[in-house]
């Protein structure tokens, strides 16, 4: 179906709804809109899980629509009936316009995007449902750190490949095909990729900081203004939509695979946060400013970056939950592997960027070990409830580390208590599985049927591993068929 990406012709309300009644007459009031999409994440939310319901049979009692969940998560069949609970407040109109192609039949049509939660008509609360996690998560900013709001603004880079007449990356010696030789803020191709997603989300209402080139060759980063972290993982999935479908109309694939090309920087959703309070009406007290403090940061940043630095090796399994993603984590190519921060240092775990010095509402820690591949509402849960932990606990101050820890030794390392990531999603698993936080953040039955999933992705992979060349110089078949179309 041709689509075109031209809004001038519409008067549409696209975004800002201001309650149920706004968004019903918004439907009734612009026929153009044909179909309201639910958007959604399964267990993985490695990409959106959505279906679509006619606009006119959308009203006020039919904002709760039944549907068959055993397809999406590891439903007992005699138990699928699950209920998608919309959230008037996420609906923003897709700024694409869809032109019919039957013959004699021409019609143009627009569909409203709209998020909200899974319940279960018995429970409630659906056990598999890990956007009303992230929920749970943000209550307990509030009642542990005093936070109204926690902020995020994560760093989604990725790559683009040619593609093949179907839509899928191209591949060639067992490699996608590469589309430029660009770098870091230098050269390359397709720049008008970038451009056009932030053109087609801004009219959705979101706002952009910058856009560039990466470090490796094919590979991009599109920088989005932080938001709240439910908002934000709602984006996240959006934005991994619309930027596929972006790349599709230029022939292009945009892969957020966390290493997709041997030899070359991989790619990373280094996320930003920042715990916020009211002061009367406003949210206006950054709970990690303190003015006095050498680096600026409060004694509650301090214990938030000592929980995650303590945690971090439970929670990698979310945070990078693909055999592919430990391809990324090595020595070498800027992504983190060592468990330490510093204020600038991007070789360590965590850093508090000095872009903005004195500036209250920019002081803020950066995570860097987690890639945008993952489920973005287990991610912001697990690494927010990791640093909650810490203020809970009033963990020490860690002490920053002052170097490159990619060139100290080993027993450098240890001497200076500098632990590593976990080096293996196998490793990864066995700790998320025992893990006390992990298990009180997504529950005991998610966490098991997380953890069997995850087991029975590395058989897979073992299974294909011995298509691997004798020096890991490629992908393996595994990577180029099972995960590189779907990431």
């Amino acid at each position: 179906m041709q689509e075109e990406f031209d809004n001038k012709d519409w008067n549409i309300k696209n975004y800002g709804f201001e309650d149920i009644d706004d968004l019903i007459h918004t439907l009734r009031n612009t026929p153009e809109i044909r179909f309201v999409r639910f958007i959604t994440a399964d267990m993985l939310g490695e990409r959106e899980c959505s279906f679509t319901v006619p606009a006119g049979e959308v009203d006020k009692k039919s904002l709760n629509k039944g549907f068959d969940a055993s397809s999406l998560y590891p439903e007992r069949i005699k138990e699928s009936d699950k209920l998608a609970s919309f959230d008037p407040n996420t609906a923003r109109v897709f700024p694409v316009v869809y032109n019919t192609k039957t013959p004699g039949f021409e019609r143009k049509w627009k569909e409203l995007i709209i998020f909200g939660d899974i319940i279960d008509p018995e429970n409630g609360e659906y056990v598999y449902d890990s956007r009303t996690k992230l929920k749970k998560t943000l209550a307990r900013a509030k009642q542990v750190a005093g936070a109204d709001t926690v902020n995020v603004g994560p760093e989604l880079e990725f790559f683009l490949f040619k593609a093949d007449d179907e839509g899928n990356p191209l591949i060639i010696d067992d490699k996608p095909v590469l589309i430029d030789e660009g770098g870091y803020f230098k050269g390359g191709k397709y720049g008008i990729v970038r451009k056009e997603i932030q053109l087609l989300m801004s009219e959705m209402g979101y706002r952009f900081e910058y856009d560039h080139h990466e470090a490796a060759p094919s590979q991009h980063e599109v920088d989005v203004h932080y938001m709240n972290a439910l908002d934000m993982a709602d984006f996240m999935m959006l934005y991994r939509y619309a930027a596929k479908r972006v790349a599709n109309a230029h022939g292009l694939f945009a892969s957020f695979m966390p290493k997709p090309v041997i030899g070359v920087n991989g790619s990373g959703m280094h996320v930003h946060q920042s715990l916020f309070s009211k002061e009367g009406n406003k949210i206006e007290k950054n709970l990690f400013y303190d003015k006095d403090d050498e680096h600026e940061l409060s004694e509650t940043a301090y214990q938030y970056m000592a929980g995650l630095m303590q945690y971090v090796p439970e929670i990698t399994a979310f945070l990078n939950q693909w055999t592919n993603s430990y391809r990324r984590l090595v020595p070498g190519f800027e992504a983190p592997v060592y468990i330490c921060w510093d204020p600038q240092n991007r070789s360590n775990l965590i850093r508090k960027p000095e872009y903005e010095p004195g500036h209250e509402k920019a002081a803020r820690l950066e995570l860097r070990s987690a890639d945008p591949a993952a489920n973005p509402y287990l991610a912001l849960s697990m690494m927010i409830s990791a640093g909650l932990k810490g203020i809970e606990q009033k963990l020490a101050k860690p002490m920053p580390s002052n170097l490159d820890v990619y060139h100290i030794s080993q027993e450098e390392r240890e001497r200076l208590g500098i632990k590593s990531l976990p080096a293996s999603l196998e490793q990864a698993v066995n700790l998320a599985e025992k893990s006390e936080l992990v298990r009180t953040v997504v529950g005991e039955r998610f966490l098991s049927d997380f953890v069997r999933i995850k087991r029975k992705e590395l058989a897979k992979s073992k299974a294909y591993s011995k298509e691997l060349l004798p020096d890991d110089s490629k992908l393996s078949r595994y990577e180029t068929e099972q995960l590189l179309p779907i990431l």
